[in-house]
Order: C-alpha cells, then sequence, then structure tokens
C-alpha cells in the first residue's frame, strides 16, 4: 500500500480531513441506481461498503481503480475523462458513473454505504410452547467472514517486462478450507490476449526451502520457483471465478478472482501455482507460497 493509500485509511479512522468543502454522501444498501462520482485531479475519492468487495471494473484507463476488502479507492489520472464503474459484492452489483475530474470542493470525499439494520428475529416456538433452536450460521457469512480476513501478497521485485503476459497475484482471502486469489494480467505484447479459465494447481513439496519458510502470503520470482523441488502436482477444486475483462489489449491489464477448495488440514506452509494459458509463449504462471 503506497503512502497516500495509508493517509486515506489514517484519515478515515481518525474521522478527520483537513479541507471542509469536500462532500461525504451516503448510497442506500441494494439501490439499483446509477451514482454519479465527482472526483479532482491529486485526490482519492474512497467508496465504502457495509460488506467486502469481490470484483471490480471499469470502462477506461484514465482512471486509477484499486480495492481492499469493502472500500474501493478512485483517483482519475486526466482531466477531461469520464466512465462508468461496476463494484460486485455478495449481494449483487453496484453501479456508478464517474464523472471528469472538478474541482477540490466539488469533489465527493468518500460515498459511503450505511450497513443495513438487522431484521428483528424471533425464534419460532415448537408445538411444546419452547423456542426453536437457532439456525446455524449459512455458508455465506462463513465466506463473507473470511474476505474480512484478506492478506495483501508481497513480491520482491516486480519489472513489466516487454512483449510478454504477466500474471501477478494481489491478495488472498482465506476461509477454513476456502481460498480466494485476486490477480492481475499484464500484457505487453502487441496482440490481444484471450485470458482463458485459470487452473490452480497445489505443488507437493517435500519440505519448503529454508529460505522461504518465513515468507508466507509471498510470490516467488521466476528463478526462486524454478528452484522449488516437488514430487508432482494436483489441480485444486474451482468454486468460483469472475474476470473483469477475458480479452486483454496490448498494453492494457485486466483484474481476476478464483476461488478454490484447499486440501482438508492443509495449515501450510507450502505452495500453489496459478496457472493461464498463453497461446504463443506456453503457460503463464505465479507461484505463491501460503
Amino acid at each position: 500500500m503506497n503512502k497516500r493509500f495509508a493517509l486515506v485509511f489514517i484519515a478515515l479512522a481518525l474521522g478527520v480531513w483537513p479541507v471542509t468543502a469536500q462532500k461525504i454522501e451516503t448510497q442506500v444498501a441494494g439501490d439499483a441506481a446509477i451514482t454519479r462520482v465527482q472526483t479532482a485531479l491529486n485526490h482519492l475519492t474512497v467508496i465504502q461498503l457495509s460488506e467486502p468487495v469481490l470484483s471490480v471494473a471499469a470502462g477506461s484507463q484514465a482512471f486509477k481503480v484499486e480495492w481492499r476488502e469493502n472500500k474501493v479507492f478512485i483517483e482519475p489520472t486526466e482531466p477531461n475523462a469520464s466512465t462508468n464503474l461496476f463494484i460486485w459484492t455478495k449481494s449483487g452489483r453496484l453501479n456508478y458513473e464517474l464523472a471528469p475530474a472538478g474541482t477540490v470542493a466539488q469533489m465527493d470525499f468518500a460515498i459511503d454505504q450505511p450497513a443495513p439494520d438487522p431484521p428483528a428475529s424471533k425464534a419460532p416456538e415448537t408445538r411444546s410452547g419452547r423456542a426453536a433452536a437457532a439456525d446455524p450460521p449459512s455458508q455465506a457469512t462463513v465466506a463473507t467472514e473470511g474476505l474480512l480476513g484478506g492478506k495483501p501478497v508481497r513480491l520482491a521485485s516486480y519489472k513489466r517486462g516487454k512483449n510478454r503476459v504477466q500474471l501477478q497475484v494481489k491478495d488472498l482471502f482465506r476461509q477454513a478450507d476456502r481460498l480466494y486469489i485476486r490477480y492481475t494480467v499484464d500484457n505487453t505484447t502487441k496482440r490481444a490476449y484471450e485470458v482463458g479459465k485459470p487452473r490452480v494447481l497445489f505443488l507437493q513439496v517435500p519440505q519448503v526451502p529454508a529460505p522461504l519458510t518465513g515468507r508466507r502470503e509471498w510470490q516467488l520470482t521466476d528463478s526462486e520457483a524454478e528452484r522449488i523441488e516437488s514430487q508432482g502436482q494436483r489441480p485444486l477444486e474451482i468454486i468460483d471465478q469472475e474476470l473483469r475483462s477475458a480479452r486483454v489489449e496490448p498494453g492494457q491489464e485486466t483484474v481476476g478472482v478464483v476461488g478454490v477448495r484447499l486440501p482438508s488440514g492443509s495449515r501450510g506452509p507450502f505452495v500453489i501455482r496459478l496457472v493461464l494459458p498463453n497461446y504463443e509463449q506456453g503457460e503463464v504462471t505465479a507461484t505463491v507460497v501460503l
């Protein structure tokens, strides 16, 4: 997380901000309307939702859009561009229109979605007049709690290569035996790249090398991954996947999320490999130590 994003988190936590002219709007949860967002150059607008974000998609590279947990950060990079923005949560899709960058006094500093009031529930009575036992939490609730514990994936060094497709793992969200992986695909070739369906492999490594045991939630470089001695690899069950765009034009990137079921009893450290097909250079991979 860069310094600018860190300052936003601190300001939100403290509840203060020095520029009083900026606006803090409220968006009703479940609203199907298109929300207009006013932005300003060199300033961040924060959309804070009542539940974790699963994926985002913007129609133009003129806005830098990043997200973490239930917050989406928007920063315009060009003065006269506008576009639309979609945000997906487990409850559905939210729609936004990002207006061209204007003055700081007119921008939306933050758009908050208040948490819905929990419905009043009364345990049904049995024929004996006693209250029935409450139902256990749903699987969706358990998954949501896991997303709140998402961890960023670190990488020792990353260079944007020329004439290649690169894969970088951004965040890991784990709950029990389920793991959700957010990744980016960067295309610096001269041809469009069709992403295709990802595979996630579990490497059967007898022992993770000592230098890597302290690198949990860490993406290995190509040279580090080549030094991993594996007795084989097996595919993990895909339980969910989302992709902002299946086609990545030259010089562009896209964002995806894939969910897998981990082997029972696996605690780590262990190694997984995210694999995408590539029509010219073989497979595109990212190897991560968990």
